[in-house]
């Protein structure tokens, strides 16, 4: 009689368990799909290129060049890089790039610097294989113009920078200082070279702009220009409120005072992109130049990442941002499905024991008769 009680409680069991193993899987697969993949197609399905005019003089149009900017990527090095903090953040920034190259298409990518975290420590060896994972996250077809703007993370600071990392990321990158592309113009600077102290690397660069000055009207660049503080930056991306009115350095957050009023004089843009501060701000500037700061590209760095897209013409332009998938959205939605595997498991342990407990007292009524 035991023998046939035994069957009993193992024809019940073992059906619950394959039940609850595939209902446990789904939940398993579901989730990761959509938090590690879907999502980002969710999200960045919903931005828009901006509008902009397109009819000049005579009822001809202009060609629009669609820009997309992104900044400060920060790839983890082999000094400070934990390989679940790369793991982590790397495939969230592939997976929005290549969402965002998919979906929106654009025609140049600007990654506004700070594209290492560690480029101005790493070894030959960390710079290559730094530079092969950076080759893979950021990879796109012939068709699509990648261009790159040199940080301080990349190269150091100007006491650290040398002709050995710039030939370095240059080598890799581009010297490219002038790009046009539909009539539109962008200016690349080196801006940690813009230290204004005569040094041979400073001399190089500002003769460069100088001659680039004759000719243009745009630029682009890493750090931001002048600005006291962030005090008047506001939106949900910008510096949190009680770092705003912290006093900006010159020549380590913000370029110096001289330098902006010689960039702005010298090319005379339409509109600044800058990097580096990871936050959001909009700045105009003397003669009603508009700076945008562009947030980090990465988690690691905030939040909620985004990027600007630009819609350009010879004569004018239109930009937008577009964000990305915000980390702690995907990790309250990881902590819904882990709280739902747990109420599945206790709710079959629940079953089961009322399985077993209706099976002992069958049992005992049995050993009685």
């Amino acid at each position: 009689m035991a023998l046939v009680t035994w069957g009993l409680r193992r024809r019940t069991f073992h059906p619950l368990s394959r039940v609850l193993l595939l209902k446990l899987t789904v939940v398993v697969i579901s989730v990761l799909l959509f938090c590690e993949y879907f999502i980002y197609y969710l999200v960045i399905f919903q931005c828009r290129w901006p509008e902009v005019k397109t009819l000049a003089h005579g009822g001809r149009q202009k060609p629009v060049l669609k820009a997309m900017f992104l900044a400060d990527t920060h790839l983890l090095g082999e000094i400070r890089g934990h390989w679940l903090d790369k793991l982590r953040r790397e495939w969230q920034m592939e997976r929005a790039f290549q969402t965002a190259l998919w979906l929106l298409q654009p025609e140049v990518i600007f990654i506004l610097g700070d594209i290492f975290d560690e480029g101005k420590w790493s070894t030959a060896q960390a710079w290559a294989d730094d530079v092969q994972r950076f080759q893979k996250m950021f990879r796109h077809g012939s068709h699509v113009q990648l261009k790159v703007v040199i940080g301080n993370h990349d190269i150091g600071f100007h006491y650290q920078m040398s002709k050995y990392r710039i030939k370095r990321f240059e080598k890799v990158f581009g010297s490219e200082r002038l790009f046009s592309w539909k009539g539109v113009n962008f200016v690349m600077v080196n801006s940690v070279a813009m230290e204004g102290d005569g040094c041979s690397i400073c001399s190089e660069a500002e003769a460069e702009l100088r001659e680039i000055s004759r000719k243009l009207n745009c630029s682009r660049e890493h750090y931001p220009l002048y600005r006291a503080s962030d005090a008047n930056c506001s939106g949900e991306d910008a510096v949190p409120p009680e770092e705003r009115n912290v006093p900006f350095k010159e020549k380590y957050d913000v370029l110096s005072r001289e330098a902006s009023q010689k960039l702005l004089w010298w090319l005379q843009p339409r509109l600044v992109l800058s990097g580096h501060t990871h936050s959001a701000c909009e700045v105009l500037h003397p003669g009603g130049v508009p700076e945008v700061s562009v947030p980090s590209f990465s988690w690691r760095n905030r939040n909620n990442p985004s990027f600007i897209m630009g819609s350009l013409t010879s004569k004018d332009y239109a930009i937008s941002k577009c964000y990305l998938p915000f980390e702690d959205r995907v990790l309250a939605i990881y902590g819904a499905a882990a709280g739902f595997l747990v109420f599945l498991i206790l709710a079959h342990l629940d079953r089961f024991s009322s399985s077993f407990l209706f099976g002992w007292k069958l049992c005992r009524m049995h050993k009685r008769r």
